[in-house]
């Protein structure tokens, strides 16, 4: 009894010892990972804005450009970014984003509204700010560009 009770404890100890260097091994591997390598020519994002939060809007716009200025994605990324619903507050002339919703346009990034908001919300679009192309649905936009190959962020 005492052999087995012997040759349980050792089994058990070397199970441990194992797990302890499979799990060091783990963690020295995923502490040296840089991250996903950018292999293709090109990648294209299109942002979903649907709500006036002002957390959630300031979160998008700097999802956004943090995407652009990640070194792996530079020369190769296009990013949409689609308002709808409660989103278009942020497009609206007297909001507080012009000036960062400017620069994303000066960085490239296409800054669209859906007209069937402005419609349903009689929101003329002299209201927006002038940068602001305008789409026939938000939605539709989504459905086109995911269709398309898009990846879609709901930040």
């Amino acid at each position: 009894m005492k052999h087995l009770q012997f040759i349980s404890i050792i089994l058990l100890t070397t199970a441990t010892v194992c797990q302890a260097q499979t799990n060091s091994h783990s963690i020295e591997k995923n502490k040296n990972y840089t991250g996903a390598v950018s292999s293709k020519k090109s990648y294209k994002a299109i942002f979903q804005l649907d709500t006036n939060d002002p957390k959630i809007i300031t979160k998008t716009i700097r999802n956004i450009n943090n995407a652009l200025a990640d070194s792996r994605l530079a020369g190769k990324l296009t990013i949409e970014l689609i308002a709808f619903s409660g989103g278009t507050d942020a497009y609206l002339k007297e909001s507080l984003y012009e000036n960062d919703l400017k620069a994303l346009v000066e960085k490239g990034v296409i800054i669209a509204q859906c007209n069937n908001t402005l419609r349903e919300r009689k929101i003329d679009p002299s209201q927006l700010y002038d940068f602001i192309a305008i789409v026939p649905s938000g939605v539709g936009e989504l459905i086109i560009r995911e269709g398309e190959g898009w990846t879609i962020i709901k930040p």
